[in-house]
């Protein structure tokens, strides 16, 4: 090779050093300032299931999955019978409590008052009748007229007369009276008692009518027609759709840029959006099981890993729990 050819190439040959050089220092510049992990989030949002109190055979499903309830809506009906009955029975029972409590308050009715008046009255005559002839008698009796039997058997009918007498007085007095205030008093509360006892059977029959304690979309339905739903168990779950937060799990050493109040430009690839902004809310240490381990025993130390939540900053259109979120960094 000629010397000529060596000067012709030595420009080339410079530059390819020199790209080599600066290739190496960018690789080395890179190694040492490697780029940020971004964070990965999953869209989470409020979950209610709701339950029966009492157990009972689903008589029919009302609604369906992905429809949309309104607070109180009607989801489905239970078939209770042995509760029905016994509010069957409840009932009679409150209306036999409740008409003897009227009937001590309303007394004694008119035809037994009258016919207790009629008994004082004959009683009455009768005894004026004795003591007429008692006084008749003794007269007699002081003049030695009529024995000491025929006295002592006036006096007799005359004390027989006044005691017949206070005995119907007393008969009047109490069906003019009515019951006493003891008796008025145990047959209220005897009627109250029923009443209670009406009003809880029936708060457990109004129980086969499960409803929607809020507004949301029912995500699941736990159950059919025809089947046995125990009580507490869940039968259909609501998901609050206005209520969502996304979920990142941050390891310590990139906790610094992240406080409450940070403000996270994400992309939604379910929705192909890549500007919605979220605010943390919610930051708490995770357990055990989530620390990050050092690489380097001898020099590292271990990494804690952190939950962050973060609700949108404003109503996100279509946005559903389980939508991964991405946030680069």
């Amino acid at each position: 090779m000629t010397n000529t050819t060596l000067q012709n190439r030595k420009p080339l040959l410079i530059g390819a050093a020199v790209c080599a050089v600066a290739a190496v220092a960018v690789g080395v510049w890179l190694a040492k300032h490697p780029a940020k992990e971004p964070l990965y989030g999953m869209m989470q949002a409020k979950t209610v299931d709701v339950a029966a109190k009492v157990t009972g055979r689903v008589e029919a499903l009302k609604v369906r999955e992905g429809d949309n309830v309104t607070a109180d809506q009607l989801l489905l009906v239970l078939d209770i019978p042995e509760v029905e009955a016994k509010l069957k029975e409840v009932r009679a029972l409150q209306e036999a409590a409740a008409a003897k409590s009227s009937l001590v308050d309303e007394g004694a009715r008119p035809q037994e008052i009258r016919a207790a008046k009629a008994q004082m009255q004959r009683a009455q005559a009768g005894a004026q009748l004795a003591t007429k002839t008692y006084n008749r008698v003794r007269s007699l009796y002081k003049d030695g007229l009529v024995s000491k039997q025929k006295f002592d058997e006036a006096l007799a009918q005359k004390q027989s007369a006044d005691q017949m007498l206070a005995m119907a007085r007393e008969q009047y007095d109490i069906a003019v009276t009515g019951a006493r205030a003891q008796e008025k008093t145990a047959a209220s509360a005897l009627s109250q008692q029923a009443a209670g006892g009406v009003e809880q059977v029936q708060t457990i029959v109004d129980e086969k009518n499960v409803t929607a304690p809020l507004a949301a979309e029912v995500s699941r339905i736990f159950v059919e027609e025809g089947e046995i739903a125990a009580a507490g168990v869940a039968l259909v779950s609501l998901v609050d759709l206005t209520d969502q937060w996304v979920v990142f799990n941050v390891r310590e050493d990139a906790m610094p840029e992240i406080k409450k109040g940070t403000q996270l430009k994400a992309e939604i690839p379910a929705l192909g959006r890549k500007d919605v902004a979220f605010e943390v809310y919610f930051i708490n240490a995770r357990g055990e099981y989530a620390t990050w381990r050092a690489t380097r025993q001898s020099t590292g130390f271990d990494l804690k890993t952190f939950e962050v939540r973060a609700r949108p900053v404003s109503a996100v259109p279509d946005l559903r729990p389980g939508m991964s979120v991405i946030v680069h960094r």
